[in-house]
C-alpha cells in the first residue's frame, strides 16, 4: 500500500484529487494539508511514500517544503507530485526530481500516469537494494530528459534517444524524427544513462546500442559506428576495443 498525502490550500482542489485515487487501489490518503508549514509537520509524523504537492500555497511555496523535508537527513523522502495550475515551474520541479508534474485540471487517465511512475520508482529502488548493486539512492539510471525546446517542455524518453553528440557547451540528442540541443556536458549526461544501454564511442559522442547495427573499419584505419538507420557514428581508436567488447558479449 502506497500511503499519500495531499498538500493543497484548495478545499475543491483536495477533494478532487481524492475522488480520483478511489480508482488507485493500492494508494491510502493518510493526511490532508492547506499550508506548507502543515505539510512539513505532517510528512514528519506519517512518513508517507508519495506527496501530492501544490506548487502555490500560504507562507512557503512547494519548493521551500521540498527543500525544509530534504534538510532533514533522518526523514525519507517522499516521491514528489507535483499538482498545479501553472507550467512554468515544471522544469525547475524537474530539477528536484520531482516525480511527475500534474496540470490542473488533470484526467483520470493522467494522474493513473504519475501514480504509475511511482510504483516503477519504488519497485526500480527495491530492485536495487535487492540486488546489492552498491549504487547510491537516487543513482538509478534516468527513463527519461525533461528540457525546454522551441517554447515546449518536453519530456522525452531516453530509450528514443539513438546518439549523443557534443557541441560546444551542447549536447545534440538524436531520436531519428528529431533532434534536441540541450545544455549540459556529456560526462554529466553520460553518468545519468544506463551504461548497458548507451555507450561513449568517441569523445564528442554516445550511442544508444539498441540503434548500432556494426563498426566498421575503413581502409586508412580510421572506425565508425553504423547505426540502423545508416547513420555513421565516429569512433575514436581508443573506445573501439570496449565497444567490440560489448558487442559480442
Amino acid at each position: 500500500m502506497i500511503q499519500a498525502i495531499l498538500a493543497d490550500d484548495e478545499v475543491l482542489a483536495r477533494q478532487k484529487l481524492r475522488q480520483l485515487l478511489r480508482d488507485e487501489r493500492d494508494v491510502e490518503v493518510v493526511g490532508e494539508c492547506t499550508s506548507a508549514s502543515e505539510t512539513i509537520e505532517l510528512v514528519r509524523i506519517t512518513k508517507p511514500e508519495l506527496l501530492f504537492l501544490d506548487i502555490r500555497m500560504p507562507g512557503m511555496d512547494g519548493f521551500d517544503v521540498i527543500g525544509a523535508l530534504s534538510s532533514e537527513r533522518d526523514l525519507p523522502m517522499p516521491a514528489i507530485v507535483f499538482t498545479t495550475a501553472y507550467d512554468q515551474y515544471a522544469l525547475r520541479a524537474f530539477e528536484v526530481h520531482a516525480v511527475d508534474y500534474l496540470l490542473k485540471p488533470f484526467s483520470p487517465e493522467r494522474l493513473h500516469s504519475a501514480v504509475q511512475r511511482v510504483r516503477e520508482r519504488a519497485l526500480a529502488r527495491l530492485s536495487s537494494v535487492v540486488a546489492n548493486t552498491g549504487k547510491e539512492e537516487g543513482s538509478l539510471p534516468a527513463t527519461r530528459i525533461v528540457f525546454k525546446s522551441r517554447g515546449r517542455i518536453l519530456f522525452l524518453p531516453v530509450a528514443d534517444i539513438r546518439w549523443v553528440g557534443a557541441e560546444e557547451n551542447y549536447v545534440r540528442l538524436c531520436t531519428g524524427a528529431e533532434t534536441h540541443l540541450l545544455r549540459e556536458t556529456m560526462s554529466h549526461l553520460e553518468a545519468r544513462l544506463d551504461p548497458q544501454s548507451f555507450l561513449r564511442v568517441h569523445r564528442s559522442f554516445i550511442v544508444n546500442l539498441d540503434f548500432v547495427k556494426e563498426v566498421r573499419t575503413e581502409q586508412d584505419g580510421e572506425s565508425f559506428v553504423l547505426m540502423t538507420d545508416g547513420q555513421k557514428i565516429a569512433m575514436s581508436r581508443g573506445y573501439r576495443l570496449r565497444i567490440l567488447e560489448v558487442l559480442h558479449r
